[in-house]
């Protein structure tokens, strides 16, 4: 599966649960975009943030989410591998694992 079709399938899942348990949704959405939102610490480097969450977490439908979000806030390359070295630091071997998926990830979403 590639990492579009993951993003794909993530975001299908999601609205299944949206349409199953709607106020939870909702709440959720909310606190999200409150969230993401430019602030004291930028849209961007929050998505970083919940990048190197994801990867700490073993979470690859997050990465994939955090990473789409991260580029569309104009994330490099650069800013992503220094996110994933954080990831490591924080998670140890695991995160490595996990990094190597994001970095791939990043990489297979810039060209798209």
């Amino acid at each position: 599966m590639t990492y579009e079709e993951i993003a794909l399938s993530t975001r299908q899942q999601a609205l299944e649960l949206y349409k199953s348990a709607p106020e939870t949704m909702r709440a959720f959405q909310g606190l999200m975009k409150s969230v993401s939102t430019d602030g004291a610490l930028s849209a961007k480097t929050k998505e970083l943030m919940a990048v190197v969450v994801a990867i700490v977490t073993k979470c690859e439908g997050c990465i994939v989410f955090h990473i789409q979000n991260a580029l569309k806030h104009g994330a490099s390359r650069e800013e992503v591998v220094e996110s994933i070295c954080v990831a490591i630091e924080m998670g140890g071997g695991p995160a490595t694992v996990y990094g190597g998926k994001a970095l791939a990830i990043y990489d297979s979403l810039k060209t798209v």
